[in-house]
């Protein structure tokens, strides 16, 4: 939809943010924000913390103030209500500022910074929304336990059939979308979580219209802490993807 307008973001990042939401990931945190700037140097940075107990959210505070460049931005939450919450909260900082492009990564390593390029390319190249995927040619998967990788390929088969969409990994929490996408497919009505709000925010870039682009990374399990996935978040994206299916079958789909 955005057409081939070349260089949306600049070489080394400038221009993109990457909205990170933690909860307690005090360890996990300083380890990323490196990596991520040794990658890209011209990148910004969000971190959403919802008043992690472990002081996740000072750690952040404590690298804003060292960078000397105002690379990194703090955002504290009061409540933690869900992922898809911290990063819609990401997202309308994000908007609020200049920036082309908002992306999606996880705190805890397992989205590569140094694969970070490859979507940035995309997006560079025309897509509007580019996602890093584990499951098309060259993606690739590190340490993850085998009942969290049926899991995880049982959610994507079952949305893609329910849904129609071509899309291998919808369920990838590591994203980059231009502004456009965001400002246009309706933020403010969503209120999914977890693997939902990572399926119900592709969908409804689908359905307004935008392209959306894979392109392979390797995803990592983490290596410190644990994972935040629950089954009530898993029931929450069954129920609601059905409904999707069935809507957009109908012709009712949001628009």
């Amino acid at each position: 939809m955005s057409g081939t307008d070349q260089n949306v973001v600049t070489e080394h990042g400038g221009r993109a943010l990457v909205v990170v939401p933690t909860f307690n990931e005090r360890e996990n945190l300083p380890l990323i924000v490196e990596r991520l700037f040794s990658a890209l140097t011209d990148i910004h940075l969000l971190v959403v913390d919802d008043s992690s107990p472990d002081g996740t959210g000072e750690v952040a505070d404590q690298l804003a103030r060292e960078d000397s460049a105002g690379r990194i931005h703090v955002l504290h939450r009061t409540a933690k209500d869900g992922l898809g919450k911290a990063y819609l909260a990401g997202f309308a900082w994000g908007l609020g500022r200049d920036y082309r492009v908002i992306v999606e990564m996880d705190a805890d390593g397992s989205h590569a910074p140094e694969q970070l390029h490859r979507l940035l390319a995309g997006i560079n190249d025309g897509a509007d929304l580019v996602i890093g995927s584990r499951y098309v040619p060259g993606g690739a998967l590190v340490n993850w336990p085998k009942r969290r990788e049926l899991l995880s390929k049982g959610a994507n088969t079952y949305a893609r059939l329910a849904l129609g969409a071509k899309i291998n990994d919808i369920t990838a929490g590591y994203r980059a979308f231009r502004r456009e996408v965001l400002e246009k497919i309706g933020l403010d009505e969503v209120e999914s979580a977890g693997y939902c709000f990572q399926i119900d925010l592709a969908w409804r870039t689908l359905q307004h219209g935008f392209t959306v682009r894979e392109v392979p990374i390797t995803f990592t399990e983490r290596a410190i802490g644990e994972s935040k996935m629950d089954g009530g978040v898993i029931a929450e994206s069954f129920i609601s993807v059905a409904r999707w299916g069935i809507q957009g079958r109908l012709g009712t789909h949001r628009r």
